[in-house]
């Protein structure tokens, strides 16, 4: 991890290597933010983030550590406070995939998907919204799926994740609204990143009205206004982005 070097509002952002992730680093960049890019194991991805954030006039540092872990997690969040004098915008975005039928699913693939979303959410989102709450702002926005609204076959791991993420946003939304904190959720759908690389594209786009796959830039612009003041009366809710599916 290497020292931040301006006084801009910060943004952290979980699993942001590659994907969604990245874009978002490179969104928030854009509008001004100092992004702290978040990875697990992926180095070379989160120093191309971390290039890209530059390429666009930003800077930020990378902070490796697992957020399932929670001792990982508050070491590095200590460090990063430690670092940064405000801490403006979370946004949760680490997740994995492990698909099998469920009759099929070890407890590893379910407990590797549940603990990085959900535990991921409480060991960050936690001790960020303690902060938040000293200087009364801040913005939390958690990165859901289409799949935790409406289920999805040999998802039943990633589904109920993604559906406990987007209750439990609700829950911590209506303990803050009145501290000057928000936190929403984004439930995207079929995005072309490498988490559907092997996925049918083309049966896939079939089931989508727009016919084509979302890409992460549009994911990212729509974290970008639910941090912005433009969102400022928006709180508690889950914004979908997903071409037309229902």
């Amino acid at each position: 991890m290497t020292m931040g070097t301006t006084n801009k509002p910060v943004a952290l952002v979980t699993g942001g290597s590659k994907g969604i992730g990245r874009a978002i680093c490179v969104e928030m960049a854009k509008s001004g933010y100092q992004v702290v890019i978040n990875y697990l194991s992926d180095t070379d991805g989160a120093r191309e983030t971390l290039a890209q954030v530059s390429q666009v006039g930003g800077n930020g540092i990378c902070a490796q550590f697992d957020v399932s872990d929670y001792a990982a997690s508050q070491t590095a969040l200590q460090t990063i406070f430690s670092t940064f004098p405000s801490m403006d915008v979370l946004v949760n975005n680490a997740g994995r995939i492990a698909d099998e039928l469920f009759i099929m699913m070890t407890q590893d693939k379910w407990r590797s998907v549940i603990d990085l979303t959900l535990q991921g959410f409480y060991n960050v989102t936690r001790p960020v919204l303690e902060k938040m709450v000293v200087q009364k702002r801040g913005a939390v926005v958690s990165i859901a799926s289409v799949a935790g609204i409406m289920g999805n076959r040999g998802q039943a791991n990633y589904a109920a994740a993604k559906a406990g993420l987007i209750g439990a946003s609700r829950s911590v939304a209506s303990e803050v609204a009145r501290l000057g904190i928000r936190v929403n959720v984004v439930a995207p759908g079929l995005i072309q990143t490498d988490m559907i690389h092997d996925a049918p594209v083309q049966k896939i786009k079939g089931l989508i009205p727009m016919a084509r796959l979302g890409t992460a830039e549009e994911v990212a612009r729509v974290v970008r206004f639910l941090c912005s003041e433009d969102a400022a009366y928006v709180t508690g809710q889950v914004i979908s982005v997903n071409g037309g599916m229902f």
